[in-house]
């Protein structure tokens, strides 16, 4: 976590149109939403593969919680739509190691 920011590639192909893509992103600490993001692809052309990258940049020092807090009781809940169409979500527990 001595990260001051942390970037993320999405790739993805769609063989369908999709005319207002969008991903909606939670982090849940113990089950709680402690942080929500929306990102807003748009227009994806059909028969496509696309490639979306993103930077995070971490709290300032002090702000941070510590690891021990985080490992195992934070989970990422990724959830892509077209519109108000829901495509399909995924989560992801972490632990630090």
């Amino acid at each position: 976590l001595g990260c001051k920011a942390v970037s993320r590639d999405i790739n993805f192909s769609s063989k369908h149109k999709m005319e207002k893509f969008r991903v909606e992103q939670k982090v849940l600490l113990n089950d709680q939403v402690i942080e929500e993001w929306t990102f807003v692809f748009g227009f994806v052309i059909p028969n496509s593969t696309n490639t979306w990258s993103s930077a995070i940049e971490a709290a300032p020092d002090g702000e941070m919680l510590p690891t021990e807090v985080l490992s195992g009781n934070t989970v990422i809940e990724t959830t892509f739509y077209d519109g108000n169409q829901f495509v399909c979500s995924n989560r992801v527990r972490l632990y630090y190691v």
